[in-house]
């Protein structure tokens, strides 16, 4: 698994928790709704720090919060 793939698992497993669509949490988030789908459908390859933690400050998480899954700290090294 990438970062951006956990990054795109981890904004769906949170809005599957809060039973909300991508859309609503763009709104949530302060973001226009395709800024989210670009990160989702893999349009987005390096969406930025800021991007999420505007999608944390929407959804009442930390940074922190967000990133502490199993899946975040099995990352293998990605060098290109």
């Amino acid at each position: 698994m990438t970062t951006v793939d956990a990054v795109k698992a981890r904004i769906l497993q949170l809005c599957g928790q809060r039973d909300i669509t991508i859309n609503k949490l763009a709104n949530l988030a302060g973001l226009p709704p395709s800024s989210v789908k670009n990160i989702l459908y893999g349009r987005s390859q390096n969406p930025k720090l800021v991007t999420i933690k505007m999608i944390c400050d929407g959804l009442d998480l930390t940074l922190g919060e967000f990133f502490s899954t199993p899946e975040f700290d099995s990352l293998e090294q990605e060098l290109r």
